[in-house]
């Protein structure tokens, strides 16, 4: 496979015809098609149902553009690293990490290396645990903000000097809004809004079963999100409650809605991690050394 024809392909996929990406990409119909007809002979696979007004992606269809994309990715990537090493000092950063408070952290090393070197450019990536790791594995990230607790086997890590605190967002005429702090007998008849990655952590490493304590088995999570911003619009509606980080959704005045911690608090730790036996970038060594040295007095090395 091309990467020229994968990147036909994608194009097709997501334009969703022939025609449109012809156009896009500034070539033939019939090109386009002859070199979406080869690689589909190439492969011995169906990649797309054809009409006369569009196409849809088969299910083979549907896993190649998942794999096309990683490896343009990769590619894009790999070709701005070693054009980077043409330049002074340049280069990216790929750095990925859930919803947290902590990526201050992150933007104020990268702002000073900014401010030294210009020619240096972040790409950031927002997702779980599994989304970020995964593409740790893969090469398409350098670096991941893992919130705890989280698998640190694999990998390089350092603490970051920073804890999320964990609450409840409501709206602020909810019953449960006059209380400065929830319990867990607050929360049991209450309809919750929940991160997957929080509940799948709880059965491997218990954090929230031992702060619910009994209680656990009494929820009722009516809904799982991902990322907050979405948690917060259900939470809005009058779904739920969201058990969420601080600091990530909007609470100011203007808001509809208001967070409140757990009593007892329950905090997570943070790491920024990269893969062991990793070969960085320039311009990603000259980020973890200037993360280092701004939060040296208050990191700990592991």
């Amino acid at each position: 496979m091309e990467f020229r024809v994968l990147r036909y392909f994608l194009t097709v996929a997501r334009e969703g015809s022939i025609t449109k990406a012809a156009d896009y990409l500034h070539v033939t119909q019939p090109t386009l098609s002859r070199q979406l007809k080869d690689l589909e002979k190439a492969l011995g696979k169906k990649l797309f149902n054809r009409s006369s007004h569009n196409i849809i992606l088969t299910e083979e269809g549907l896993f190649l553009r998942k794999r096309a994309e990683e490896i343009i990715d990769m590619v894009d990537k790999t070709e701005a690293e070693l054009n980077s090493m043409e330049e002074t000092i340049g280069g990216e950063v790929y750095i990925g990490g859930g919803e947290t408070d902590a990526m201050r952290m992150i933007a104020r090393a990268a702002k000073e290396l900014q401010l030294s070197y210009q020619n240096i450019r972040f790409h950031l990536y927002s997702g779980n645990e599994d989304d970020v790791t995964e593409r740790l594995d893969k090469g398409l990230l350098d670096f991941g903000i893992l919130i705890q607790p989280a698998d640190l086997s694999k990998y390089n890590y350092i603490n970051i000097p920073a804890k999320d605190v964990w609450g409840v967002v409501m709206r602020k005429d909810s019953p449960l809004a006059f209380k400065d702090a929830l319990q867990a007998v607050d929360l049991v008849n209450v309809p919750l809004i929940c991160s997957r990655q929080a509940m799948k952590d709880t059965f491997s490493k218990n954090e929230f079963a031992d702060w619910f304590g009994e209680d656990f088995d009494k929820l009722n999570v009516v809904t799982t999100y991902n990322l907050a911003y979405n948690a917060a619009i259900m939470v809005e509606e009058g779904i739920g409650y969201a058990l969420v980080l601080d600091k990530i959704v909007n609470t100011s005045i203007d808001s509809n809605l208001c967070f409140r911690p757990l009593e007892p608090r329950l905090e997570s730790g943070l790491n920024i991690v990269w893969k062991k036996h990793q070969v960085f970038s320039s311009a990603a060594d000259m980020f973890i050394k200037k993360f280092q040295e701004k939060f040296s007095n208050c990191l700990s090395d592991i």
